[in-house]
């Protein structure tokens, strides 16, 4: 909660209410990372307000981006750091009014109090596209420009440590950033000037869009940047195996093919999935789906 109160601008008990401000409902959620780290979050109820007319989405970079400025950073032989924005939605300014009551998550001395909302809370429809457009508002001030084929891709003009011209790269995933250029460091401490940047995680990095990223030598001297999918592959069959055990099930040894070669699903007579069941062939198909998107 301590994170989540700048989000808000307490009212005292005699203070009106803003003409235009819609009442929001807040609760909270509870959560268990892959690496075991245990969350709590407060988001707003924003199934129950009215659907924005403009777009709500925020962009995001391609992976044929990251490929090409990881190749890019090997050509150049210049660096690459990649860095995580804490807390990233609630450091954006919100464009819709809304106001809450405090609950006891607010603690005692705020129970029943009310505030505005100053910041996007997490679930609100128009949140993602109030970061994106905060973050790329911020990007435009320290230099960089939105790439014409990517618009999540951002250039800026630089010079190299020997005088040569080129560009440096910002490429945004939401609330992952990675920078490639001669000095990443440099670039990511402007960014870090308009956001906190998560302790630990600015530097080399070892994984983005849940793709291993790993800096290899070629065999003619060259060092070139790696890219695999071989993590998310080990973390999507440890929790299937996880998942499977709780159903009585394995997975079997020496498959080579996800069908036998004399499946015929014309003639399957098993029972159709139930809604459990279902969910987890659709997220199984999502996750195959990433793993080949990721190469």
């Amino acid at each position: 909660m301590t994170n989540v109160k700048v989000a808000f601008q307490f009212l005292d008990d005699d203070e009106n209410l803003l003409v235009g401000y819609s009442k929001l409902g807040l609760h909270l959620i509870f959560d268990v990372k892959m690496d075991l780290t245990r969350k709590a979050r407060l988001v707003a109820e924003g199934h129950r307000t009215p659907n924005p007319v403009d777009s709500t989405y925020a962009g995001v970079v391609t992976r044929e981006s990251v490929r090409i400025a990881l190749t890019y950073a090997a050509l150049l032989g210049i660096d690459v750091w990649g860095a995580d924005i804490q807390n990233a939605y609630l450091s954006a300014p919100t464009s819709k009014k809304f106001w809450v009551e405090c609950g006891l998550e607010f603690g005692s001395e705020l129970l029943s109090k009310r505030a505005i909302v100053k910041h996007a809370l997490y679930v609100t429809k128009s949140a993602g596209r109030n970061f994106c457009n905060h973050l790329r508002d911020c990007m435009r001030h320290i230099g960089f420009e939105p790439c014409r084929a990517d618009p999540d891709m951002w250039l800026r003009l630089s010079k190299l440590d020997n005088g040569v011209e080129y560009y440096e790269y910002a490429l945004l995933y939401l609330d992952d950033c990675l920078m490639v250029s001669q000095h990443p460091q440099s670039g990511l401490a402007q960014i870090g000037k308009y956001f906190t940047l998560k302790e630990g995680s600015v530097g080399t990095p070892n994984l983005f869009l849940d793709a291993r990223i790993s800096k290899v030598g070629l065999p003619n001297g060259v060092n070139a940047w790696a890219w695999s999918a071989s993590k998310y592959v080990q973390e999507l069959v440890k929790n299937l195996e996880t998942e499977l055990t709780k159903r009585g099930l394995k997975l079997k040894k020496g498959v080579n093919a996800p069908l036998s070669n004399d499946y015929r699903p014309e003639v399957d007579l098993s029972p159709e999935c139930n809604d459990e069941d279902a969910k987890l062939y659709l997220s199984l198909i999502g996750a195959l789906r990433w793993i080949v998107e990721l190469g």
